[in-house]
């Protein structure tokens, strides 16, 4: 590690450390979740570090618990997960010159927070060891939470009150991450129009209300942003 990535790191915590604790009831209530759903100590473990992925594990539990076609699961899966190829593709320019193992690492590790936190000084520095560095210290410090936390859920299942509502928590805290990053109207369009869509359709058949709502957010933010770009060009 050279003084660069130290200070790089040593950066990038202290900028993560605060949204870090959303990530607490979050990682607990998923815990439980994977539990309640059939799943053994072992399987909910290896879900956790497998997937590594809060929203696609909270929302093809119901499907997997339902005996839905496996088919339907990944699809939704993809959906939920599908932020990431956005996220990827803009934060790809801060790993340029960077080894192709770490790259794989650094897409693995990547979540809504650090994303959030991290991309506006990734893109400013010159400096591919401290860039390096400033992603990859909340990024394991947020696997490490994950994990720690979500096997807190999974061992402690039987003993956390349901009337504690840590689902309401663990929703809160996703709001907490996501909302900093909703910075331009089309996003805005996007989250308001995913979410009513998805309340409204909350009805369907295997949860599809939720795919439907990824999907009817997904147009709604290009339509906006296609409408902002004309209004710009006039």
């Amino acid at each position: 590690m050279t003084d660069s990535f130290r200070r790089g790191a040593a950066e990038g915590f202290r900028a993560f450390l605060p949204l870090s604790l959303g990530l607490i009831p979050w990682a607990l209530v998923t815990g439980v979740a994977m539990r309640s759903a059939g799943f053994s100590a072992v399987e909910s473990m290896g879900m956790n570090l497998i997937v590594f992925a809060g929203t696609a594990q909270l929302g093809t539990l119901p499907l997997i618990a339902a005996g839905a076609p496996l088919w339907l699961i990944v699809l939704t899966a993809l959906a939920l997960n599908l932020r990431f190829v956005i996220f990827s593709a803009a934060i790809a320019p801060a790993f340029a010159g960077i080894a192709w193992p770490k790259r794989m690492l650094a897409g693995h590790l990547l979540t809504d927070g650090v994303f959030g936190v991290c991309i506006d000084r990734l893109l400013k520095s010159d400096d591919p060891h401290w860039r390096l560095g400033y992603y990859l210290a909340p990024s394991a410090w947020t696997w490490l939470l994950w994990q720690a936390f979500g096997l807190a859920g999974v061992l402690g299942a039987g003993a956390i009150p349901r009337e504690w509502s840590l689902e309401f928590m663990a929703t809160i805290a996703l709001m907490l991450l996501l909302i900093p990053m909703a910075k331009s109207r089309p996003v805005w369009v996007a989250a308001l129009a995913g979410g009513l869509a998805a309340v409204a359709l909350r009805g369907l058949p295997l949860k599809l209300g939720l795919v439907a709502g990824i999907a009817i957010g997904i147009a709604a933010g290009f339509v906006a942003e296609g409408v902002q770009f004309r209004r710009r060009e006039r």
